[in-house]
């Protein structure tokens, strides 16, 4: 009996942060358990994560998908891991997002120093965030917090707080359990709170439109319910014509039904627009829209102008 052919590894490509090749590392083993192949990644570093400059400037979050996607046009990696809320909500050209994985917690949260709470800081408390959603959020909350701008990875950001260069910082719930950090964690935003941005705890298997043996494979590690709640958040985002400088949450939740949320709002937290709209999930792409014009039949229009917001990019995993 001839022995079965041994396929080649597929090669996998990621940012290089510890949080990037941990949540790889993650959807590697549920494809191999799933498919049975074999999964190597291959550290990849993009112009986002050398260029020291604010995200907007350099062209919002879409700078960590590009060269991700030109090694995987090249031929250089098979497939490539994004943290779903950094890829821009135009399609590209011969690439296809082939997986969403079962999505983690999207919330946001609050890493402070003393195990304190927003509600504990003194007024005029430094909390670091890049986040012009995160920012008109907690000003709409407490209007004497002072946020700070802040790039980098995880690490960096705790490092700030420990040090004391800043009071507080904002970050994604799921990144920070994903590398082990959740004892930072001092308060945990609810929705109702502070609504995440679209996409947010979800990752994306993108790879090329053309290998379609791949494609059906990659089909195993795919998830019908974030895929619905994504698509009905990130077709918001589209249709809005908002990007990573425009202050604009989204959150959808359910399986046969979707409840979707959303808010635009001011970024010094004094007005905004929030609308939640329900329907059936494989109307999601549609409920988005629905959404969106609602929120611009609002005046949503207005705070997302302000910003100059027409990249259609996502915010940065953190």
């Amino acid at each position: 009996m001839n022995a079965p052919v041994k396929r080649p590894a597929l090669r996998l490509g990621t940012r290089r942060s510890l949080m990037a090749m941990t949540q790889a590392g993650q959807v590697a083993k549920m494809i191999t358990a799933r498919t049975g192949r074999t999964v190597e990644l291959v550290g990849v570093t993009t112009f986002g994560d050398v260029s020291k400059a604010d995200l907007v400037s350099i062209g919002g979050t879409g700078v960590f998908v590009n060269t991700l996607r030109e090694r995987l046009l090249a031929g250089e990696v098979d497939l490539a891991v994004h943290s779903l809320k950094d890829l821009p909500t135009a399609r590209p050209d011969r690439i296809v997002l082939a997986a969403l994985p079962p999505r983690d917690d999207p919330r946001d949260v609050l890493a402070a120093r003393g195990g304190a709470k927003l509600a504990d800081l003194p007024a005029g408390a430094r909390i670091g965030t890049g986040s012009t959603r995160r920012v008109g959020q907690l000003r709409a909350i407490r209007r004497d917090l002072n946020c700070v701008p802040i790039r980098g990875n995880a690490d960096t950001r705790l490092t700030k707080v420990a040090s004391g260069d800043l009071d507080a910082v904002v970050l994604a719930y799921a990144g920070l359990i994903r590398i082990g950090r959740q004892a930072s964690i001092t308060q945990i935003f609810e929705p109702d709170e502070m609504l995440p941005a679209p996409g947010q705890g979800a990752l994306a298997v993108e790879c090329r439109g053309d290998d379609a043996e791949l494609v059906r494979e990659l089909a195993a590690v795919d998830d019908q319910v974030t895929r619905a709640a994504v698509t009905a958040e990130r077709s918001l985002l589209a249709a809005l014509e908002a990007g990573c400088s425009a202050p604009v949450g989204a959150y959808a939740a359910g399986t046969d039904v979707l409840h979707l949320q959303a808010v635009v709002l001011a970024e010094d937290g004094s007005g905004g627009v929030r609308l939640s709209r329900s329907g059936p999930a494989d109307t999601a792409e549609q409920l988005g829209r629905q959404l969106a014009a609602e929120l611009l039949a609002r005046g949503a229009a207005a705070h997302i102008s302000v910003h100059g917001a027409r990249s259609n990019t996502g915010e940065h995993a953190t």
